[in-house]
């Protein structure tokens, strides 16, 4: 073990593949140069909220109007990423990977973050099987006696990484004393083990990044991008990055971001359920930012508008992929008229993203990947659209702050804490891709349940039927759920109702697993 690091939680087998010295030294390497950075981030996020809670609102920055009005671009893009029409998203599970990587997708983001319930086991595992398909070694074989293996290599997809936010740690394993970044720990140890590889096999070391909420943090991720490649080796530029624009304020600094990166840059990605979460976490002082049910919030209306158009515009003027959002719909096996409804749904918001100008999009099952790559197929002939300016696109402050209309619904407050308490039921589990109402639903579907509800406690909203949604309302709806009188449903009640909503439920809920 290097001198200063010490690992809470037993090895298992395989572990010490993983968590060797050499790997282990890196780490701590990169929690000593950034770990002081990484909490002066998390401070300014702090004061960014009060000011936010006094009435200020987000504007474009005027100290970085030299960035957004100059003309530069960004990296000329990697063979394996030139066509992103359809990406695939899931978590580090063994059969996941296998599957999304042979699902004809184009790219597979393996997701440490919102999809993944950060248990130690399941980290570690996720490296492994990580370690072992970069490889092409990965296999699997169920409990039914299937078994499942990789394709050939020219029929799997570009393999991404999203580590764990910035807000997160490790806390297994502690660097000085104290609990590593949980963002340095799973990209370090991915990067340690795997770039060199990734490289001869023609490919690279790829990354999504989450829950930016200033270019100063894009500036952070772009200097440990720089360091891990100097410490081992690896040409700077070998490392590309897609950021998810999913905190509103980022949304005003999309340009920086993306030159902060630097030559490390793959482009933006709507990541449209924490976009919705973070709205009503910065503004949940504003009465007049309430929001209506989440199912009438939708990415054709208001502030969600605004914030596509801009995105397309901001990347396209930079060279670099601007990619759409998620389709969370599952197949319906035994419901044709339903399964047919729910594929038509997809089919109309994934029209809509390519007319847009986006370059590909997002689907959280395999059986979606055909639907959406014919969609894109038809409209995009090419393998991006980035010769789609969209030189019409004049987004004001005040249209990424438009709230759209809408009403408030028993069956809303209903479905949030349904999906809300399944969704942590399964977390505390230590599974973070859920199933629920025949949608795949993550950390980002089960914030918005949580913070809308307690939106609407804080402002005493109304709903259509003319009640106020009040604490006794809330907890009688939980009360008359089976699903929430467990701990998940205790949990879930605190908070909602809570005097200030927690930052981040999984800040929250990582104290009750292991």
């Amino acid at each position: 073990m290097p001198p200063d690091i010490s690992v809470r939680a037993r090895r298992d087998a395989r572990f010490d593949e993983i968590l060797t010295p050499d790997a282990l030294a890196f780490v701590v390497r990169l929690a000593r140069a950034f770990e002081t950075r990484r909490r002066e981030r998390l401070a300014a996020r702090v004061a960014r909220q009060a000011e936010l809670d006094a009435g200020v609102l987000p504007d474009f920055l005027p100290d970085t109007q030299r960035i957004r009005h100059a003309a530069w671009t960004g990296p000329s893009i990697p063979r394996d990423l030139t066509d992103r029409r359809v990406e695939i998203t899931g978590p580090v599970d063994r059969k996941m990977i296998i599957n999304a990587l042979n699902s004809g997708a184009r790219v597979f983001m393996a997701d440490f973050e919102d999809s993944h319930a950060p248990t130690w086991r399941g980290t570690i595992k996720g490296q492994i099987n990580l370690l072992d398909a970069v490889r092409g070694t990965i296999s699997y074989a169920s409990p039914e006696g299937k078994t499942y293996q990789l394709n050939d290599p020219p029929q799997r997809a570009t393999l991404m990484v999203r580590p764990r936010g910035w807000h997160l740690v490790e806390k297994h394993i502690l660097v000085d004393g104290d609990p590593v970044s949980a963002s340095l720990f799973d990209f370090g140890l991915f990067f340690f083990h795997n770039a060199a590889e990734l490289i001869t096999r023609g490919t690279g070391p790829y990354f999504y990044l989450p829950k930016l909420e200033s270019h100063l943090e894009a500036r952070l991720w772009n200097d440990v991008f720089n360091f891990a490649q100097d410490a081992l080796g690896v040409p700077r530029g070998t490392i590309r990055a897609t950021v998810l624009i999913e905190t509103i304020l980022a949304a005003f600094e999309m340009d920086e971001i993306l030159y902060e990166l630097r030559e490390h840059s793959a482009g933006l990605n709507c990541g449209r359920w924490d976009y919705i979460f973070s709205f009503i976490k910065k503004f949940r002082n504003r009465s007049s930012a309430v929001l209506p049910d989440r199912a009438q919030v939708t990415m054709d209306r208001a502030f969600l508008k605004a914030y596509v158009d801009l995105l397309i515009h901001t990347c396209h003027r930079r060279g670099v992929h601007a990619m759409g959002g998620m389709a969370a719909q599952i197949p319906i096996k035994n419901d044709p008229v339903a399964n047919d409804a729910a594929l038509a749904r997809v089919r109309a918001d994934k029209l809509r993203e390519v007319r847009a100008g986006h370059d590909g999009t997002w689907v959280a099952h395999p059986g979606l990947v055909p639907i959406a790559q014919a969609v894109f197929d038809q409209q995009m002939p090419g393998p991006n659209q980035l010769d789609v300016t969209r030189d019409d696109v004049r987004v004001t402050p005040a249209e990424l702050l438009e709230i759209p209309t809408g009403t408030i619904t028993t069956e809303g407050l209903r479905t949030n804490i349904d999906v809300g308490v399944r969704y942590l039921a399964a977390w505390l589990g230590g599974n973070g891709c859920v199933p629920i109402n025949n949608l795949m639903e993550d950390a980002a579907t089960a914030e918005i349940c949580r913070t809308q509800i307690w939106q609407w406690l804080r402002h005493g909203a109304r709903m259509a039927d003319g009640r106020v949604v009040s604490a006794d309302l809330v907890r009688d709806a939980l009360a008359a759920n089976p699903e929430a009188q467990g701990p998940a449903g205790r949990l879930f009640e605190e908070m909602s109702t809570a005097a200030e909503p927690p930052d981040f439920l999984t800040l929250v809920a990582y104290e009750y697993i292991d």
